[in-house]
């Protein structure tokens, strides 16, 4: 049955995650970069003012609400705890791994480009959300392409395909990079770190998961943002400490990363110039599992935010992205580049020590443990244990959402359970297994996803000029646009008008 399963998931692979999927992550980058501006540039700044900096000063940002909304805070911590994950430990250790060094430049790229996907998806995802009867704002890809590309002439019908289609694609992803490939991290490092069995990790995590997520967003959120900030800081000393012992070594580190992204030496099973192809495969691959930009997952979360401006909360999507890769990825490449696990001449990893180790995804716990000890192993196993943990919180409301959209109210208790219970699963799966499913479910969500932002890139362009005009260039004649529907349009430029705070900040 593994083997029926591994050859099937291969073949759809290939498609999913062949060249012509690659280019079009790429290019709704770039076009959605080009389309704002090169918001992420030209206005640094202000989004850098209105995300972190607004964490400090803006009432707005952190406050609780009584009813089922988040704050912004929440939402920013919900996503990250979604996307900083396995994916900026296990995953980019694998990408350097079988990429070598230049798959760290792919990730660059990718989340450069990738910070305006998630700017975008974010914008249209406020644009295109609904509140329900009990007062919670529901969003994300399914919306924007059922009520915005079937708006178009001659697309309802496709408009809805698309939207079941990605609800399906994202339930199926939730059980595999917000479930099984996190889980399996978690217990394979627990238990080469402490001996712990893996059956025990996983009961344990299914009760630990199970407690947060049958508890519904309000949870997840109490819950993520306490952690998030704790386990991001944490890392971050921890890496930045082998990195400043290891600052001899940052100029070759750099060195093999440039060369390796555009090395045209022979790689196993392609002729010269297939080490560029690998390097930049992996790099994409691996930045998008790890920021997730073009997914249309974290939307879900935004949507679900307290924020009445879309470009708003389109700048926090662009800092989670430059949260994520930037800082959190690079940072690991750089400690683990350090480590000599790594051929920088060659760029190849050390087969003894891979050897030794039990494969690239323990490459991070050796890094770490070169430093530090046997202490520094263990820190990574719990550093994997909250990133992983958060991760399926995150993912758990992503699922959720999915499910909702396609059973209704009803169907959300029995996923919540079965997603509980696949937690078991995923602690014994073969841990390769796990990582390529999660891939496949990740290019299948992307698909329909970057389909919809294209098409609707004139309305984030028009909701991005809106903004910069009114809020940064201080036109005072510009109407806000907030919402593609009339109704929801007239109530929150009300509640904009009666309290304009978050347009002063």
């Amino acid at each position: 049955m593994i083997e029926i399963i591994t050859n099937v998931n291969n073949a759809i692979n290939g498609v999913v995650w062949g060249w012509p999927a690659l280019i079009l992550l790429g290019c709704t980058g770039i076009i959605m970069t080009v389309m704002t501006g090169f918001f992420q540039i030209s206005h640094w700044g202000h989004w850098w003012h209105n995300t972190l900096g607004a964490i400090f000063r803006d009432k707005h940002v952190t406050t609780h609400t009584g009813d089922r909304q988040i704050s912004q805070f929440q939402s920013l911590c919900t996503a990250l705890a979604a996307t900083v994950g396995t994916g900026n430990i296990v995953g980019v250790a694998g990408a350097i791994a079988t990429g070598g060094p230049g798959a760290v430049f792919w990730m660059w790229i990718i989340a450069f480009f990738g910070m305006m996907t998630n700017y975008s998806e974010n914008v249209l995802g406020i644009l295109y959300r609904r509140k329900d009867t009990h007062g919670e704002w529901h969003g994300g890809a399914m919306y924007y392409l059922r009520d915005g590309l079937g708006a178009k002439k001659g697309c309802k019908k496709i408009g809805a395909i698309l939207a079941v289609l990605f609800s399906i694609f994202c339930l199926l992803a939730s059980f595999g990079i917000g479930n099984m490939s996190q889980v399996n991290s978690m217990v394979s490092n627990v238990n080469n770190a402490f001996g712990i069995p893996k059956l025990a990790v996983g009961i344990f995590l299914v009760i630990a998961v199970g407690v947060v997520v049958i508890g519904g967003l309000k949870r997840v959120a109490m819950v993520t943002e306490k952690l998030v900030p704790f386990m991001v800081v944490l890392y971050f000393v921890g890496a930045i400490i082998i990195v400043c012992m290891h600052i001899a070594e940052v100029p070759a580190i750099f060195t093999a990363i440039f060369k390796g992204a555009f090395s045209i030496k022979a790689v196993a099973g392609g002729g010269f110039g297939a080490g560029i192809a690998l390097a930049m495969k992996m790099g994409f691959k691996r930045g998008v599992f790890s920021n997730e930009a073009g997914l249309g997952s974290s939307v879900m979360v935004h949507s679900s935010s307290n924020v009445k401006e879309p470009v708003r909360q389109g700048m926090w999507g662009i800092f989670e992205v430059f949260a994520d890769t930037i800082i959190v990825c690079t940072l690991t490449a750089l400690a683990l580049l350090g480590s000599g696990a790594i051929d920088l001449t060659t760029g190849e990893a050390n087969a003894t020590i891979l050897d030794s180790i039990g494969g690239s995804s323990n490459l991070m716990s050796y890094s770490f443990g070169q430093a530090f000890g046997p202490i520094g192993s263990a820190f990574i196993a719990i550093a994997i244990l909250l990133f992983a943990y958060s991760t399926v919180l995150g993912w758990s409301h992503y699922g959720t959402t999915a499910c909702r959209y396609l059973f209704g109210e009803r169907g959300i208790w029995p996923y919540r359970v079965f997603f509980v219970l696949l937690v078991l699963g995923g602690s014994v799966m073969e841990a390769q297994l796990a990582w390529d499913i999660s891939d496949t479910f990740n290019g299948m969500m992307m698909i329909p996803n970057l389909i919809g932002v294209l098409i609707l890139s004139p309305q984030v362009a028009k909701c991005s000029k809106n903004y910069v005009d009114r809020i940064i260039h201080k036109k005072e004649d510009v109407e806000p646009m907030l919402s593609i529907f009339p109704d929801i349009q007239e109530m929150q430029a009300a509640a904009l008008k009666a309290d304009p705070s978050e347009d002063d900040q």
